[in-house]
């Protein structure tokens, strides 16, 4: 197989994955249309640089092990699991207690106390990305399954396996700037609180229902 055709059918394959709406789209979605622009820069470097990582690792042959041990394997995924638990459930109950601090006059202290925490932080933003493609161990996964299939024979693994891996990084890039773009659209309707707490609602049930299918899946 020549490296050419190699990136265009890895393409492909990566588009499609990118294409499928997941948690990767919830996230950037919900962040963007709240209007946290550096933060919503943050998640999809963050998620960005995961695929690196697993890419990277992948081709070094260190994804592989991760597969071949169970024990590894399980750990990572409930870790993954137990942070979007808790990422989910987070967002609902701020949405809970937004509600309670709207409804009733608080004194200063108590007030700031219940305000909502998210900021606009593109280091927050990126964490938070990061971890959450870096807890998936189905991304490891798919890496170990897929990538080494559009590596030819005779190339550079480890040097094959991180351009490929740029591909998908791209077209994740691309992607991501349209998911920003569709989201600055529905800013505006966003503005009331009510909104606002519809869509950490929404998207903190998808958030933790993925992570409630990583737990039980096997």
């Amino acid at each position: 197989m020549a490296i050419s055709t190699a990136l265009w059918s890895f393409a492909l394959v990566v588009g499609l994955l990118t294409l499928t709406p997941g948690l990767d789209t919830a996230l950037i979605l919900r962040t963007s249309a709240l209007g946290r622009r550096k933060r919503a820069l943050g998640v999809v470097l963050g998620i960005q640089s995961g695929t690196l990582v697993w890419g990277a690792l992948t081709s070094l042959g260190v994804t592989a092990l991760l597969t071949a041990s169970h024990v590894a394997y399980e750990a990572l995924r409930y870790a993954g699991a137990a942070y979007l638990l808790w990422m989910g459930g987070r967002m609902i109950i701020r949405t809970l207690r937004d509600r309670v601090a709207e409804g009733v006059e608080l004194p200063g202290t108590e007030a700031r106390a219940l305000a909502p925490q998210g900021t606009d932080g593109l280091a927050a933003g990126w964490r938070q990305g990061a971890l959450t493609n870096l807890l998936n161990p189905k991304m490891g996964v798919f890496y170990v399954a897929v990538l080494p299939q559009f590596i030819p024979a005779g190339a550079p693994h480890f040097a094959t396996g991180l351009l490929l891996t740029g591909v998908h990084i791209v077209l994740g890039l691309l992607w991501s700037a349209l998911l920003v773009s569709f989201a600055q659209v529905l800013r505006g309707r966003l503005q009331r609180p009510q909104a606002r707490r519809l869509l950490d609602r929404i998207t903190g049930t998808v958030i933790a229902g993925f992570g409630l299918r990583l737990a039980m899946s096997d």
